[in-house]
């Protein structure tokens, strides 16, 4: 188990360092940082002044370097747009992404799951084939328009819900979240199941194929023979083994709900980091943009390292093949 740990976190480390080389590169060779905060108007001395407290008369090795220990510590210096610090613009609006994020996981996840199992086993009944075949529109139609559709039925027909933004929220220290709310709840709907609606189908696709080969094996046709219940067959005996290969999609479909968040926040006018990495490619941000595509990489290998140590735990082949090195 140690083995495998190490083994997985000088990946992960690897990962993060290819990412910071091309973050890196994204600050030092996508236009001059100092003209765009200063200007054309600043003096010589005023751009010399300027790239010295940045560190940009640096060599290249040893910004490199700088850029890593400031990274390791969350620091990405200051937005050329705003004239504030990265790290704060984005603890700013982290929390409006990760509720976004979590609520459309634990409903992508649970309702992918239980949909899953339903269509697997009662696969000839007309509400499973209903379901299927409405699966078809949350893999087949583009997030934007999803959004679309969304705000005109139920926010521009029938007025039940807030068609953009994030409501009124509460501040919990350094956190805000607008769970406390009414028309914070009212306003996650939305923008949560557009975020989630694809991650859902794909979660209950593979589920299905995945139960229905289960329940082709052998050991499940000897656990009927021997009398045991339909649910304990199909929740204790084919469940478990079906959720091995889901656990890993699930988790890359994790990052991906984050990491795409983009659009849904733009549509929605969500105030979240996606919203923000927007208008830094709009104002060519790049400390920003920098900053974003650091985040996005920690965060799946994070989920990476979680989902293969899951999956070392669920799965004794891995145990047992790790033992036999």
């Amino acid at each position: 188990m140690l083995a495998f740990l190490i083994q997985r976190v000088l990946q992960a480390i690897f990962v993060m360092f290819v990412v910071a080389l091309i973050s890196f590169s994204l600050f030092h060779y996508v236009g001059d940082p100092v003209l765009n905060m200063l200007g054309q108007e600043a003096t010589e001395a005023d751009r010399a002044a300027l790239r010295a407290q940045l560190g940009l008369d640096q060599p290249v090795v040893v910004q490199f370097w700088q850029f890593i220990v400031n990274a390791a510590q969350f620091e990405f210096g200051i937005s050329y747009r705003s004239a504030r610090s990265v790290s704060d613009l984005i603890l700013e609006r982290l929390p409006a992404t990760l509720e976004l994020a979590i609520i459309s996981a634990i409903f992508a996840v649970v309702m992918g799951i239980v949909l899953g199992i339903y269509t697997a086993i009662q696969r000839g009944n007309w509400l499973s084939k209903f379901i299927m075949t409405a699966s078809l529109i949350g893999v087949s139609l583009p997030t934007f328009l999803i959004c679309i559709l969304l705000i005109y039925v139920f926010a521009v027909e029938l007025g039940w819900l807030p068609a953009f933004g994030r409501g009124q929220v509460v501040d919990l220290g350094w956190w805000n979240t607008g769970l406390l709310t009414g028309s914070g709840l009212r306003s996650l709907i939305l923008p949560a199941i557009t975020l989630g609606l694809f991650q859902l189908t794909l979660i209950m696709r593979l589920v299905r194929a995945e139960m229905l080969e289960v329940l082709r094996t052998d050991y499940i046709k000897f656990a009927r023979a021997r009398g045991l219940s339909k649910r304990v067959v199909n929740l204790r005996h084919a469940l478990k083994n079906t959720l091995i290969p889901v656990i890993t999609i699930i988790g890359l479909q994790l990052g991906t709900i984050i990491a795409f968040a983009i659009i849904t926040e733009t549509v929605f006018q969500w105030p979240g980091v996606g919203a923000l990495f927007i208008t830094a490619v709009r104002f060519v941000d790049v400390p920003v943009m920098a900053a974003y595509l650091m985040m996005i990489a920690l965060v799946f290998v994070v989920i990476n390292l979680v989902v293969d140590l899951l999956y070392y735990a669920v799965d004794p082949r891995l145990r047992v093949q790790g033992g036999a090195k």
